[in-house]
């Protein structure tokens, strides 16, 4: 049976992409917010999603780091994906007529400097998603609006490439979750090396208070990939961290280093324990 796959967008989007790369035969389910998408998979209306957690270029989804944290969901999965940018208008549109580029604010970022030297007059504009923009720029059909999304949603919603390889980067790789209901047995997805995320608040905002957090992980030699830190909303000045470390949550050594940041801290979750995901399209640089 195809597995039910939620992800925020429209047909087209880049998380459409990263879906259809973990997932052979999906059902996919887009979504008009990653509120939506959470929800869905909390309330086992699907049995996945594939949400992006960060971007090479533009940084954080932080919205999805309270997510990750709010919501009875479990990272079982990660992958990599390239990310390609177009410009795209309806029929008979030129670069230099162009007054307005739409899309997401992500996708916005990514491609700012090309922007501002090809289309400095053009005002951009924040939409929920990229292919959404697509969309709506073909059903107004204006040529002097455009949209930067990918060229799948050029060619759903029928509209001109003006120009590709927008990002500001060439290593522009966002880095998508995988995510299954916290109480299902769900298999991980991938066969990489095993990582594990959680996110915890310390118990004291004192100096040298995050470097012991830190220490218990270092002291059994386990590798950090990534600490991310977001405001405790009412408490200025302190934080709540998000960490992933290489191992597997039943390995002995990362057992003991959560058991041991316990003792110095008044929150902790672990968010998954998953395979260290595949880059694609494969062979791609990373």
């Amino acid at each position: 049976m195809a597995p039910h796959v939620a992800f925020q967008g429209e047909p087209g989007a880049f998380s459409e992409e990263a879906v259809r790369c973990v997932f052979d035969a999906a059902e996919v389910h887009p979504s008009a917010t990653f509120e939506d998408v959470f929800e869905a998979v909390e309330e086992d209306a699907v049995g996945r999603a594939v949400v992006p957690i960060e971007n090479a270029v533009f940084g954080s989804v932080r919205v999805n780091y309270d997510h990750l944290r709010t919501h009875a969901v479990t990272i079982i999965g990660e992958l990599q994906l390239r990310i390609h940018h177009c410009l795209m208008a309806p029929e008979g549109a030129t670069i230099d007529g162009l007054e307005v580029v739409r899309s997401h604010q992500q996708a916005l970022g990514q491609c700012r400097d090309w922007l501002r030297a090809h289309v400095p007059g053009a005002t951009p504009e924040a939409t929920p998603d990229t292919a959404g923009a697509a969309r709506v720029v073909a059903e107004t059909g204006a040529p002097t609006t455009a949209a930067v999304a990918s060229r799948r949603a050029a060619e759903r919603y029928g509209l001109e490439v003006l120009a590709e390889g927008l990002q500001d980067n060439e290593q522009n790789f966002t880095r998508f979750l995988v995510l299954a209901p916290a109480d299902t047995d769900a298999p991980p997805v991938g066969a990489g090396e095993p990582k594990t995320s959680i996110t915890f608040v310390l118990q004291d905002n004192v100096p040298g208070a995050l470097f012991k957090s830190l220490a218990v992980f270092a002291l059994r030699e386990l590798d950090l990939a990534k600490i991310e830190s977001r405001p405790l909303v009412g408490q200025p000045g302190r934080y709540r961290f998000y960490l992933d470390v290489h191992g597997d949550l039943e390995d002995e050594a990362v057992a003991r280093a959560l058991d041991h940041l316990r003792e110095i801290t008044m929150e902790l979750q672990v968010l998954g324990s998953y395979p260290r995901g595949a880059t694609y399209p494969e062979g791609a640089d990373r």
